[in-house]
């Protein structure tokens, strides 16, 4: 028979990150957010404690686990902030994982031990202005001049780019044109402070205001030709496999939110008085919470599928935008509930519940937006 529950290895982990996020991020990470500052201390910490290496071998840093333990680091870590959990999930599936999938063994060797201890980060530059979700709209070109790729054009809202231990960004640029007359797109390394880089002024955002998150611009801006990722024309294809692999991480961490919510709701259900009982003892309130569970519960279990078929390496491409798709609506639906139930306290940045309700939206638009995910689940399912 099917069992779900996680071996000693997976349940020591997610034991060790909830104590982190209960001891060390949620004290914390309110005045973070409230001053939009990124909380190295934080991530540092988190370096120390492998999270970033988790799913690479050892002869390149990290922690040789798999993808399976990121997701439910990112799970604990999101049932208190996001703002941490996406720092790590960037850092690992859309900054590191490219370089792991793709990468030479000298661009490995050079640029991994850094990534996988936490000591910098990486960006993945595939969105531009007016691009949205049509990724295959690049504009953004790199004409190789000599021993040298010549990279001109713009990224928008780029995760992990401008922080001071962000250390490269892999930006998918036309690099010709097919035999079709189709864009050529590939994934080229483009590391910080290279001249013509330029990372613009933070974003001011909705939420995930402890996340650093930047527009870039390329203007001119040569890098050597052996930073190529991976095969020429391939980069488009590449990054669209990096994102099936996100998408469940994104799930994770939706569902870590989404289960922060009915945390938060339980205690506050038994400290609550209203009209001289708990409010937990109302029907109201129960059936909000159950709800609340229900959608928590269901997620996990869509999100724990997709990453066993990946850790089998079957096909999971259906499974990965069903789980975020699953995912991120129960996280959006559990944190506008979660508000209602708190009522006036919940509209309080100072209330973890005020913070999950302004980072849930996201979660229905980055890594692919609902309407991808029905998409792809369509297309899957033999609809064109």
């Amino acid at each position: 028979m099917i069992d779900f529950r996680l071996d000693e290895e997976y349940e020591a982990l997610r034991k060790t990150v909830h104590d982190f996020a209960q001891n060390e991020v949620a004290p914390v990470i309110g005045g973070f957010y409230e001053r939009g500052e990124f909380p190295y201390d934080l991530v540092a910490q988190m370096g120390r404690m492998g999270l970033f290496g988790l799913p690479f071998p050892e002869e390149f840093g990290g922690m040789g686990g798999d993808y399976f333990a990121l997701c439910l680091a990112l799970e604990e870590l999101g049932r208190v902030d996001s703002s941490v959990a996406v720092t790590l999930e960037a850092g690992v599936s859309l900054g590191a994982m490219p370089i792991f999938r793709f990468g030479s063994r000298e661009q490995r060797e050079r640029w991994l031990p850094a990534l996988c201890s936490g000591e910098a980060l990486g960006g993945f530059g595939l969105t531009e202005p007016g691009g949205g979700s049509d990724a295959g709209a690049t504009r953004t070109t790199a004409k190789l001049d000599g021993d040298e790729w010549v990279v001109n054009g713009s990224k928008s809202f780029i995760t992990n780019s401008g922080t001071d231990i962000t250390r490269l960004v892999t930006v998918t640029a036309v690099t010709g044109r097919k035999a079709d007359g189709g864009k050529e797109i590939s994934a080229v390394i483009v590391p910080s402070g290279t001249p013509g880089f330029t990372v613009e002024p933070k974003y001011s955002k909705v939420g995930w205001n402890a996340s650093d998150t930047h527009g870039l611009s390329f203007s001119d801006c040569r890098v050597p030709a052996e930073n190529l990722l991976g095969e020429r024309g391939r980069g488009y294809a590449q990054f669209l496999s990096i994102l099936d692999e996100g998408r469940v991480a994104i799930a994770a961490l939706s569902v870590g939110l989404a289960q922060g919510c009915v945390d938060e709701c339980l205690r506050y259900a038994r400290e609550r008085e209203a009209f001289g009982t708990q409010i937990g003892s109302y029907q109201a309130i129960q059936f909000k919470i159950a709800d609340m569970e229900m959608r928590a519960h269901t997620a996990r279990l869509a999100y724990y599928e997709a990453a066993a078929k990946m850790l089998r390496g079957e096909p999971f491409k259906r499974e990965a935008s069903i789980a975020k798709l699953v995912s991120s609506n129960a996280a959006m639906d559990n944190a506008r509930d979660a508000t209602q139930i708190f009522g006036g306290y919940g509209f309080m940045n100072e209330f973890a519940v005020g913070r999950f309700y302004r980072d849930a939206k996201i979660l229905e638009i980055g890594e692919g937006t609902s309407e991808i995910q029905r998409m792809v689940i369509a297309r899957e399912l033999g609809l064109h």
